[in-house]
């Protein structure tokens, strides 16, 4: 019987680490793309699959990871999802999903019906206060994404300097009264984000206009407040609740953006897909789910504390100068 191939096999076909082609596999932003299709087409020559079973025995891990979201149908989170879900998969290991539908109480709900399936969470933008989430994670290894809680490992976004990059950018447009559309109160993110309010370049007053359900309805809110406002321009706390912005401005017959500028914050696909295209906080999702997998696999425990990537803001038509 032929020997089974083994990431070392795959490995030194492609000419790079084991810890590399590992990356590579798992679809990692930090290899190279020639790298990472090297060590592909390396794999499906030899026809490596993660062995399993073996990886159970050495780690004792045989149970699934778990993506605890607040809302599947938001393709922010299908994005970290996806990101996730790669990396379990170069791991041979099985991914679930639950959706909270941003309800605390659901959340604990779906949290009890994990347990006997995962003893490894990943608690994406989770509703509940620390300490419900450290009871969670005395009972089972957990990463955040976009949350904080001390003691537990955690990957966000740079929030803040994400505020910072768009009030730059509205600034330099020419604009000196924006408003700022907020998520739910219970969000960290949108906490995280207000901080970066006090970023904003001298000369620009931020109107806050309130906090918003991400969606169409508050979109409407929104709107109608920063129309009354008298802003030129609205940052919104995310891209489903700028749809909805731009959506009630439209029927208003409010021009974008030569009457009122519009900024996201995600830049989840669709967003460059509008009339106008929508100006929006780039925030790596697919890097954010694969890097808390890789902190679930990290030894024993991972490491506490907060992890946080860049995000770059995307300039398109949603923003101009203000109407003179």
């Amino acid at each position: 019987m032929l020997p089974e191939t083994t990431l070392a096999d795959v490995a030194r076909a492609a000419g790079v680490s084991v810890s590399t082609a590992s990356r590579a596999l798992a679809g990692a932003a930090v290899v190279a793309t020639a790298t990472r299709e090297r060590v592909r087409r390396a794999a499906v020559e030899l026809g490596y699959e993660p062995n399993l079973a073996a990886r159970q025995l050495v780690t004792g891990q045989g149970q699934a990871i778990a993506l605890v979201l607040p809302d599947i149908a938001n393709p922010f989170y299908a994005g970290v999802a996806k990101g996730m879900q790669q990396r379990v998969r170069a791991e041979g290991l099985t991914a679930v999903f639950a959706d909270t539908d941003e309800d605390p109480r659901t959340e604990r709900s779906v949290l009890a019906q994990m347990a006997p399936v995962a003893a490894r969470l990943v608690l994406a933008s989770p509703r509940l206060d620390d300490d419900a989430i450290r009871e969670v994670a005395a009972r089972a290894r957990v990463v955040l994404v976009n949350r904080e809680a001390d003691g537990l490992p955690a990957v966000t976004g740079d929030n803040a300097d994400g505020v910072r990059q768009a009030l730059v950018h509205l600034h330099a447009l020419g604009h000196r009264r924006v408003g700022y559309a907020g998520g739910p109160a219970t969000s960290w993110s949108d906490a995280a984000r207000r901080r970066g309010l006090a970023a904003a370049p001298p000369g620009l007053e931020v109107v806050d206009l309130g906090a918003f359900r991400p969606g169409a309805g508050g979109g409407v809110q929104a709107a109608d407040l920063a129309l009354a406002a008298g802003v030129t321009a609205v940052l919104a706390f995310n891209d489903q609740l700028a749809l909805g912005v731009l959506g009630r401005l439209a029927d208003r017959g409010v021009a974008v953006p030569d009457r009122l500028s519009v900024v996201g914050f995600d830049d989840i696909p669709v967003a460059r897909l509008l009339a106008p295209s929508l100006t929006s906080v780039a925030v790596p999702a697919g890097e954010l789910g694969r890097t808390a997998v890789e902190l679930l696999l990290d030894g024993e425990r991972p490491e506490p504390g907060l992890r946080t990537l860049p995000v770059e803001l995307q300039v398109r038509r949603s923003t101009g100068e203000p109407a003179r």
